[in-house]
């Protein structure tokens, strides 16, 4: 049997592109779905829990995954166009967006940044492969690959030393043990004002809210919880973050697995998440606690969950207080487990899984582990 399908390891840059567009939702709808399918898939998350999270065929998860391992983000945006042929090849194009996006100094070009007038002087004259290109065309060509002129800004980049360790150890749970692996974040700061969305309604007679932003009840947290085995996600909203609530939620997903295994928590790098009194729960209990690197929320699975809880519950939305948001984001809640995948169906993904382990761990002779 094959493997399953699994994105590939994101990079710094692409898991925050990502969980920028999963969570703020301001781009196109075949954007957002499919920057949902690649975090999710990259984080651990099978196929058909994908499939269901953003309500696509199973196949059409694959082909974004495939896609998204051969040609990365672009996979973002596909590509339907006709008409008559091009006149300037691809190996053309990619290096009109190779040349435009570096720097002119390291081409030995006295200034900073390319104007168009620039750089199709510099394409034509390039003495190793002359690109003759009008200067409206080239234009184009630029906005096609998203290549547009903006202000510098500043970047983050994991530092951490342990960053490959703890992504293979969180490649190796998500893959070989899923229905032991829990996903434990918090999702916030939430507020009580008009926040802005999408509805269906009459041309020209958008669904309207108040234009008032005035902020008087604090802000909370939703504590979440996602199960990988049986695609269950569930959690409560707190005032505050702390190791206590922390810990609360940590006991809650230890009792969805009463049996006494060991099981593997994925979370981030929160100091309330690593507190003494945490830790020394966690290694009674054999509860692993896998912790992302720094800068990288991305890996955690229970990421590409908090897409639609804020598309379908924050998401032109009006709530009056913090009691009604918490009563709506529940009932969603409800509403989404009691449409996960059917138990029946679980059951025998898992013994599959479970018969590709054992035919693999005695094709190898590797130590077998149990489920």
């Amino acid at each position: 049997m094959a493997e399953p399908v699994r994105a590939r390891r994101l990079t710094d840059a692409e898991g925050q592109r990502l969980t920028r567009i999963v969570r703020r939702g301001k781009h196109g709808s075949i954007r957002v779905r499919r920057a949902m399918i690649i975090m999710a898939s990259a984080s651990g998350t099978p196929v058909p829990a994908i499939a269901r999270l953003v309500a696509a065929d199973e196949d059409t998860v694959r082909d974004v995954i495939h896609a998204f391992n051969e040609r990365g983000l672009a996979a973002l945006d596909p590509r339907w166009a006709g008409g008559r042929p091009r006149l300037i090849s691809d190996e053309d194009i990619a290096f009109i967006v190779a040349t435009a996006t570096t720097r002119p100094g390291k081409l030995e070009r006295p200034f900073t940044h390319w104007s168009v007038r620039k750089l199709a002087a510099y394409l034509a004259e390039n003495p190793d492969r002359p690109v003759r290109i009008r200067r409206e065309r080239l234009r184009q060509l630029l906005r096609e690959h998203r290549v547009s002129f903006q202000r510098t800004r500043t970047w983050k980049e994991s530092r951490d030393p342990d960053k490959d360790a703890k992504l293979d150890r969180i490649e190796e749970v998500t893959s070989r043990l899923a229905n032991r692996c829990f996903a434990f974040d918090q999702f916030g700061p939430l507020s009580i004002r008009p926040c802005h969305g999408a509805t269906w309604a009459p041309e020209s007679h958008p669904t309207r809210l108040p234009a008032t932003y005035t902020r008087t009840h604090g802000i909370r947290y939703f504590h979440g919880c996602y199960s990988l085995g049986d695609d269950q996600l569930w959690g409560v909203i707190r005032r505050r973050k702390g190791g206590d609530h922390t810990l609360a939620a940590l006991k809650s997903i230890r009792a969805a697995r009463p049996d006494g295994a060991p099981i593997y928590v994925l979370t981030d790098n929160l100091s309330a998440n690593k507190t003494p009194a945490v830790r020394a729960w966690a290694a009674r209990n054999k509860v692993e606690l896998c912790f992302t690197p720094t800068y990288a929320s991305w890996a955690n699975p229970i990421e590409a969950q908090f897409g639609p809880l804020r598309t379908f519950v924050m998401g032109a939305s009006n709530h009056p207080n913090h009691t009604v948001l918490a009563r709506e984001l529940h009932a969603y809640l409800r509403w989404r487990n009691a449409n996960a995948r059917h138990p029946d169906v679980l059951a025998a993904q898992r013994r599959e899984r479970a018969r590709v382990r054992s035919e693999r761990q005695q094709r190898w002779g590797r130590p077998r582990i149990a489920a």
